[in-house]
């Protein structure tokens, strides 16, 4: 006789009343174990509920649109003497993964306290590695991704669209497992936007911007250089010598891991092909697995006269064509500040208009006070909620309207940049023909295993949602070629951090203070100014700021934010101490070196913690 069991929400973290998106069985279906049940739908995650075990479902619970929580009943399972027999007299077993429709890769597993997936089988020992998983089923019963169908020009286990920091990561990874790869690049060289005209050409560009400020500002100390000589074509030929150091690495380590490159433009052709345009004419390539790692582009405002050479992104910035006498960034971001930083200690006189009410929206507004106030000297105006409506290019400059509660009269620039954020490029590359879901945004979905809808397709970077940052599409590119291989991967970072280079830096990882009101937290806030460490003091840069920001009930940290010289490298330790849900008493009883900025972070957990002897604090 079968048994009747009651299936409810598992341990999902500390998540409460999470929306259901979708059900995914009916009365009647046969399910194995580890099959998707329900889909829900956290403010930081979508997560599938698995069926603990394996049986016929009998009656449905939970509606779409219903909210549950932890021990909320989902449906009641049937649980026969014998294997129930699934659509084809096929044997469900409980032990091999089936998904929905016998084609679904396996869900991710459920989220763990602190917002990453819980591990679907023991934690290993030390020194062991990740255990395989039984390979879902693709259409046609192969093995997910193993195509049976014609081969392409060129056939690979796993082809890579995209070769930035997520998709070179990817390609190297599988190669690592054994895997043949194949990686497409639509440009001439490896490394995507970061390394070719992003992260690292901007960053040599941010270390002479300090040079010029830093010897500028020792003057008051008694050290004068003069004012210096800028050779833009020596400065530009430097910046590309860094790139292409780089690059040109990526060509080796692409070769010793006989890691195919093909350079052109790739389109999907079908679920298993990509069409790939390149100088040779076209070549079609055929793989079991893909990893998309398509990245994004600039976004523009509509109606601006794009075509004037005067008008420049972060890209043409980047190439140094000259330095504006008046130069106008529109978008008070992180990418905007950065730029503006480079011209501005190149000698441009620079502007900033913002449509927010602050600086760097993402972070919070006393974070981004000390680098405001240090701008404001330093530029010729900066203008928030303000919006550009209009561009006019004229003989002597590129005339601005604007709009908005404080709008100054129209003004002519030399140049303007346009940094408003970029846009991902899941609407360019024919998804559609793959069967590859891709949202209103251009955004692609995925599971914490990367996984797109299409079981054998992966989504990294840029392209499967924000933030849009390197560092997290490197991890995802890990992530994807272990879950390929066969390992019991999934993407569970409980933070990203964010860094703005500017100067001062700006950096903050958790959630942010703003975030934690809004939401009702109890927390407590622990800032320590620099004005009291004695390494920001022999810096001359005590304008700097240390927050962190902890659970008022178990201690735990939540998010921390600094701003100050060399924030993006001290944030680090803070996502370290919130992975490892260090309290505030574990990060005051680590020893810092003295005197060093990273003290910082330590004295204001002494604070949290009621123990800083470098500040008189009042007693609560």
């Amino acid at each position: 006789m079968a048994d009747i069991v009651e299936i409810k929400v598992p341990d999902i973290g500390d998540f409460k009343n999470i929306p259901v998106i979708e059900v995914l069985v009916k009365p009647g279906d046969a399910v194995r174990k580890e099959d998707p049940l329900i889909t829900l739908e956290s403010d930081k995650a979508t997560m599938d509920v698995p069926a603990p075990q394996a049986g016929v479902v009998k009656e449905i619970r939970v509606r779409t649109g219903d909210k549950v929580s932890e021990g909320s009943l989902i449906l009641t399972l049937e649980i026969p003497p014998t294997p129930p027999l699934l659509k084809g007299g096929d044997l469900a077993s409980p032990t091999t993964p089936l998904a929905k429709g016998s084609n679904a890769a396996p869900s991710s597993p459920p989220l763990a306290k602190g917002g990453g997936a819980a591990p679907s089988s023991p934690p290993l020992a030390k020194g062991g590695g990740a255990a395989p998983s039984s390979p879902p089923l693709a259409k046609g019963g192969s093995e997910a991704g193993g195509f049976a169908g014609p081969k392409g020009d060129i056939h690979a286990e796993v082809l890579v669209l995209g070769a930035g920091p997520g998709g070179y990561t990817a390609a190297f990874r599988a190669a690592d497992l054994g895997k043949k790869v194949v990686l497409v690049e639509r440009f001439p060289a490896l490394g995507g936007v970061c390394l070719n005209v992003g992260c690292i050409p901007s960053k040599a560009l941010l270390h002479v911007a300090k040079v010029l400020t830093e010897a500028e500002a020792i003057a008051h100390a008694g050290i004068e250089f003069g004012k210096p000589k800028v050779d833009l074509a020596r400065l530009r030929a430097w910046k590309a010598g860094v790139v292409g150091k780089h690059t040109t690495g990526l060509v080796g380590l692409a070769k010793q891991r006989k890691v195919q490159v093909v350079h052109g433009t790739g389109r999907f052709a079908s679920p298993h092909t990509l069409r790939v345009e390149t100088a040779e004419g076209a070549k079609t390539i055929s793989f079991d697995y893909c990893v998309i790692a398509a990245g994004s582009s600039i976004a523009r405002i509509p109606g601006f006269p794009y075509d004037d050479k005067r008008m420049i992104d972060s890209t043409s910035a980047l190439e140094l064509p000259g330095v504006p006498k008046r130069l106008l960034v529109i978008g008070g971001g992180i990418i905007g500040l950065e730029m503006a930083t480079v011209y501005d200690a190149l000698g441009a006189k620079v502007s900033v208009v913002e449509l927010m009410d602050s600086l760097i929206p993402g972070a919070d507004k006393d974070i981004v006070r000390p680098l405001a106030k240090r701008i404001e000297k330093r530029y010729e105006k900066i203008l928030l909620q303000t919006k550009v409506v209009k561009i006019e290019p004229q003989k002597d400059g590129l005339k601005v309207t604007y709009e908005g509660a404080n709008a100054p009269n129209p003004e002519i620039f030399d140049s303007i940049l346009m940094a408003v954020g970029r846009r991902p490029n899941g609407k360019d590359i024919n998804a559609q023909a793959a069967g590859v879901s891709v949202n209103e945004r251009g955004f692609i979905p995925v599971d914490r295993q990367l996984r797109t809808n299409v079981p054998h397709i992966h989504a990294i970077g840029d392209i499967c949602g924000e933030p849009m940052l390197a560092h997290k599409a490197t991890h995802e590119g890990k992530t994807a070629a272990e879950v390929i291989a066969g390992h019991k991967a999934f993407f569970d970072a409980r933070t990203i951090p964010s860094v703005a280079y500017t100067d001062p830096e700006v950096a903050w990882m958790g959630e942010t203070e703003t975030q934690l009101q809004a939401r009702g937290a109890e927390f407590e806030r622990a800032s320590f100014p620099w004005a009291a460490s004695g390494r920001a003091s022999s810096m001359d840069r005590n304008e700097g700021m240390t927050k962190l920001l902890f659970d008022k009930s178990t201690r735990r940290l939540l998010g921390a934010a600094i701003v100050g010289v060399n924030a993006g490298e001290l944030i680090s330790e803070t996502v370290l101490a919130f992975e490892m849900g260090a309290d505030a008493t574990d990060i005051g009883l680590t020893v810092h070196p003295h005197p060093t900025l990273s003290e910082t972070v330590f004295f204001a957990a002494e604070i949290a913690d009621g123990s800083i002897t470098d500040l008189f604090m009042p007693r609560k």
